[in-house]
């Protein structure tokens, strides 16, 4: 059921970003008297799921959900339509139009992402507002994963700043880590401020974690207290349940060892798979000892909750003005953090090309329920993403079109059709191995 939301969530998603990328493409041709021959959603290689033809144009849905199209008379595109090329140009055809409404016609299509993105980041702030946690409201600390303690950091920090820059929100410290190259994290640990400095290995070996498995630990979470820990609900198949524990049941302890933290509570077990072991519970006001013996992913099955957790977040609402421009502003700080991300990629020490992901990564970052707010936070991450890909000059993408017409705008000279036939050709290779390798990465991830 979960892998159904993921995917529905990616569909929906993607569909939304394809009609109105190529509605941009679509509405400035059609403002300049350009001829649309065809608009569709996905692509249809052989057979289309759906079409029909209204005026001039074919409108479709193809099977094959790795983008969509307009075919625009007279240019060279994906379509490679040789023979139409051959013909004397006539005045609907893209070619027969001048440089600059040319240009605006095939970053149409960007330029809606980014509205599309503005907008999207509008309206949620509008709806929801914007809740965070400080980071220095995080008053238990961090919990650490192995690659974390291995710079130095441990259980129980509190993380204030970085490179004495003071950390605004908790969610965002491991991106600040990997964007903005910090070189120290300044720390609370049991009351005294410490520095701890960042090895150059560190981001490499962190980027190289999203290549190995899809369900990636993060290197810090929120810490929280043990008790109370009080039985909410059961996994299927619960060892918990079956060996006796019930909802509302409080656990106290384990062995009859006592635990502060969970993240202990946790490790404890973890230290002993497919051991015996006796929960120590509490029922009512009686106190009860239940045996079970773990299984090798020394997990016992329960979802808790405790009631005393409180952490003090911060909440800030917007009216319909407010939210334009904190959506601008919010808008404008993805692309910058997306370009920040994507120049990982070219890093030599980075090394970012490894954790490349194809549609599984994509589809993997939805929740496995449906929220809204985040369908749509990361629509509009998405749209961002599909905008500045797409503006890349690369021959086969808006980017290399653009990056042709602004050659002919500057020197008055048009290149060739054979020319950019061949560009057309060597654009698709690219792109048709960067796909590959994206999605092999994905494959990979699948059997390790």
């Amino acid at each position: 059921m979960e892998i159904l939301v993921k995917v529905t969530q990616f569909l929906l998603s993607l569909s939304i970003l394809v009609v109105l990328h190529e509605m941009g493409h679509f509405l400035f041709a059609k403002a300049f008297k350009t001829r649309v021959e065809k608009f569709y959603m996905f692509f249809n290689p052989w057979f289309s799921l759906f079409k029909f033809k209204k005026g001039e144009t074919e409108y479709g849905i193809g099977w094959l959900p790795l983008g969509g199209y307009v075919k625009i008379s007279g240019m060279i595109d994906e379509s490679m339509d040789k023979e139409q090329m051959k013909q004397e140009p006539q005045p609907y055809e893209f070619r027969s139009k001048k440089a600059w409404q040319r240009l605006l016609i095939m970053v149409g299509g960007v330029l809606v992402n980014f509205v599309l993105a503005f907008a999207i980041y509008i309206g949620v702030l509008f709806t929801w507002g914007d809740t965070y946690l400080p980071a220095e409201n995080a008053k238990y600390g961090i919990v650490c994963d192995s690659l974390a303690q291995s710079i130095g950091l441990e259980n129980g920090d509190i993380i204030v700043s970085l490179d004495n820059k003071k950390i605004e929100r908790f969610s965002s410290i491991t991106s600040e880590i990997l964007f903005s190259e910090a070189k120290t994290i300044q720390l609370i640990r049991k009351a005294e401020q410490k520095s701890i400095d960042i090895p150059e290995w560190f981001v490499p070996k962190l980027m190289a974690r999203s290549s190995e498995s899809f369900d990636v630990n993060p290197l810090i979470s929120l810490r929280y207290p043990f008790g109370p820990y009080i039985v909410a609900n059961f996994a299927k198949e619960s060892l918990a349940n079956k060996a006796g524990l019930k909802v509302n049941d409080e656990i106290v302890g384990v062995d009859s060892v006592q635990f502060d933290y969970l993240d202990q509570f946790i490790s404890y077990l973890q230290a002993r798979p497919e051991k015996e072991i006796v929960l120590n519970v509490k029922r009512s006001d009686k106190y009860l000892n239940i045996h079970l013996k773990l299984d090798k992913t020394a997990k016992i099955g329960v979802m808790g909750k405790n009631p005393s957790i409180k952490f003090d977040y911060k909440v800030k609402e917007y009216g319909f003005f407010e939210s334009i421009p904190a959506g601008i502003n919010k808008g404008f700080a993805s692309i910058a953090n997306y370009i920040k991300q994507f120049k990982l990629i070219f890093s030599s020490k980075a090394q970012g090309y490894k954790s490349l992901g194809g549609f599984l990564t994509i589809g993997n970052i939805f929740p496995a329920s449906w929220n809204w707010q985040a369908f749509w936070n990361l629509t509009a991450l998405l749209s961002i993403i599909l905008a500045v890909m797409n503006i890349l000059p690369i021959p086969a993408l808006d980017g290399g079109h653009v990056m042709f017409l602004l050659y002919e705008i500057i020197t008055g000279r048009k290149p060739g059709d054979k020319f950019m036939e061949y560009a057309q050709i060597a654009g698709m290779v690219l792109l048709l191995g960067l796909l590959l390798f994206a999605n092999a990465n994905d494959v990979m991830k699948l059997f390790k």
